[in-house]
């Protein structure tokens, strides 16, 4: 049997309207400027590569060539402690989204004192405010992501849900 639905569920915001909202305010929280939109859709195309999800990881990696970033640095996310072409600032944010989304070894912080101060070197209070909720904006949408299996899509504009 083929299953040719595009999701696994049917979008969630047609049963609860109120994730419309929810995502508005999300994005409004994180589009005040103090962190470059590149830089939010590097972490969240690593949060997406983390949990290993293909909606997030196409749609963050579709938003990055639209800004026009270069093949090198979207495939380089995947290694980005390697990788040359990633800024400090970068660095940081990438370092704090996986502190965030990955278990602390045994009996440390997630995110230790040192790769804060690291994070603060980079980004002001209101741009690591910024940041901050943008690895819970992700978070947020990787349960909807990993639950619901929307259909991978470049777009928001493209059809995700059944």
């Amino acid at each position: 049997m083929t299953n040719t639905s595009l999701s696994r569920m049917p979008n969630p915001a047609e049963f609860v309207p109120e994730l419309n909202d929810v995502s508005a305010a999300l994005f409004r929280a994180t589009g005040n400027r103090s962190v470059p939109r590149t830089t939010m859709n590097l972490i969240h195309l690593r949060a997406g590569q983390i949990v290993g999800n293909t909606y997030l990881t196409v749609l963050n990696t579709g938003f990055l060539r639209k800004a026009g970033e270069s093949e090198e640095r979207i495939t380089a996310v995947s290694s980005w402690m390697d990788a040359l072409c990633f800024t400090d600032a970068e660095r940081a944010a990438l370092a704090l989204l996986e502190a965030t989304l990955q278990p602390a070894p045994h009996g440390k912080e997630r995110v230790p004192d040192e790769l804060y101060a690291e994070a603060a070197r980079h980004y002001d209070e209101k741009a690591l405010a910024t940041l901050t909720i943008a690895i819970g904006q992700i978070n947020f949408y990787v349960a909807l992501a990993v639950i619901g299996k929307p259909q991978p899509v470049g777009s928001l504009a493209d059809e995700q849900w059944d």
